[in-house]
């Protein structure tokens, strides 16, 4: 089970400056990642596609609730990261949880001593 570092992003989604696309960039942990709004949910990802490098942020989120990318319309699944379009690429993805004191973002804990686990 993936233990994850939660760091707050805001104190509440009314501080979330979402684009028309309900997209937004923002840096979590020294890392720039994407936060995607659908159907009243919230999910983090990587900043940019990972098959040509384009920003998460300059794409749309399709009727089916899944993330694309801009450049080459490349589909991913906002709860998994899987691509969804055939071409076989993962979009790495963030836990988002809405809490009472605000909108944290989980980063995966990582140690020396977790690989051995």
């Amino acid at each position: 089970m993936k233990k994850y570092t939660w760091h707050k992003i805001a104190d509440s989604i009314d501080e979330l400056f979402f684009n028309e696309n309900n997209l937004l960039e923002t840096e979590v942990d020294g890392k720039q990642i994407c936060i995607a709004r659908n159907k009243g949910q919230l999910f983090g990802c990587a900043q940019k596609c990972p098959h040509a490098g384009g920003f998460m942020e300059e794409g749309y989120v399709d009727a089916a609730g899944n993330i694309v990318c801009p450049v080459h319309r490349y589909k991913f699944n906002l709860e998994n990261g899987r691509n969804v379009s055939g071409e076989g690429y993962y979009l790495k993805t963030y836990p988002v949880e809405v809490r009472n004191d605000g909108i944290f973002v989980g980063t995966a804990e990582t140690s020396l001593f977790g690989w051995f686990k």
